[in-house]
């Protein structure tokens, strides 16, 4: 299977713009996460993600891929494996000490000497640059971390953190759906007032994204709204998107979910897609949408479907 290469900075061989998202891991044998890994693999997927607060307690995914998943010589260099840090119960954490802290935690839990991506979780409203710059220097002179980036953050935010970050913020980890895509939906509708998608709710990030060279990564791309559902298969609230998914999900001889997969990357910004599945077969199917070659047509026809107004 063919699933399209990105360039990222530390990553000779590039990065995979399908990547598996491991959050939902905790309950697998061990067996059945080397084999969802595996199957990954064989797939073309070469990303895979984490976040020291996935899983019952903090670093029990990435302990349970560690302990299952052996990364030893050239599988450790072929892959891109990726953590987050800076959710904390009730609250936001970018200082120094937490992040330093929290990033050897996730070394020791997937047993590996060094992360290739850092993110950082969800914006610190309490953020001190000079902080997130002291803990990413000292990371990145230990080896420890190769290349750092952000989730969920707007231009300002990730502009706040340049001021004193030296370091390349290669990533954005940022949620993205055909039924869940204000970040695109907006700019197709600038300038209608009154029209509430018209309304930008994250300060133009993907125009910066694309003028900085920022890869946007897509989570929860089956979801509708924020934690609302899946929306394919969803015949009450999406009943025209199904149709015209299962149409061309024909057309290319795939399933519906490598169309909402490709639905992602067909767009110029050279996404990359984060799958939260657990089922090794889905992770195939979903894959398949890596280089979907869906027409203009097509892309706005799905887009229309959703429910958004092409003016």
């Amino acid at each position: 299977m063919s699933v399209k290469m990105l360039p990222f900075p530390t990553a000779d061989r590039g990065a995979s713009n399908v990547v598996l998202g491991l959050m939902r891991i905790s309950k697998l044998t061990d067996d059945e996460i080397r084999t969802l890994y595996g199957t990954a693999r064989d797939a073309g997927v070469t990303v895979f993600d984490h976040a020291d607060i996935y899983g019952p307690t903090r670093h029990e995914c990435e302990a349970r891929f560690g302990s299952a998943v052996s990364l030893a010589g050239a599988e450790r260099e072929a892959i891109v494996l990726q953590s987050k840090v800076g959710i904390r119960p009730g609250f936001f954490d970018f200082s120094r000490e937490h992040i330093v802290r929290t990033v050897d935690e996730s070394l020791a839990a997937l047993r590996t000497e060094y992360l290739d991506v850092l993110l950082l979780h969800r914006p610190d409203t309490l953020v001190e640059p000079e902080e997130v710059a002291a803990a990413f220097d000292e990371l990145a002179d230990a080896g420890k971390v190769r290349d750092f980036g952000v989730s969920n953050h707007t231009p300002g935010q990730i502009e706040l953190l340049k001021t004193a970050v030296r370091q390349p913020l290669v990533a954005n980890q940022v949620q993205l759906s055909i039924a869940h895509c204000p970040l695109i939906a907006s700019g197709i509708a600038a300038n209608m007032g009154g029209l509430d998608q018209s309304v930008d709710r994250d300060n133009g990030l993907l125009d910066y994204s694309r003028l900085h060279g920022m890869t946007l990564q897509a989570w929860s791309p089956f979801q509708k709204g924020f934690f609302d559902g899946v929306f394919l298969g969803d015949r009450e609230h999406y009943a025209e998107l199904n149709d015209v998914v299962d149409e061309l999900a024909a057309k290319y001889e795939v399933t519906p979910s490598a169309v909402a997969v490709g639905w992602i990357t067909r767009h110029p910004a050279n996404m990359q897609v984060v799958l939260g599945t657990t089922n090794p077969g889905r992770v195939v199917e979903s894959a398949a949408g890596s280089e979907l070659p869906l027409t203009r047509e097509e892309w706005y026809r799905l887009f229309r479907a959703a429910g958004y107004v092409v003016p």
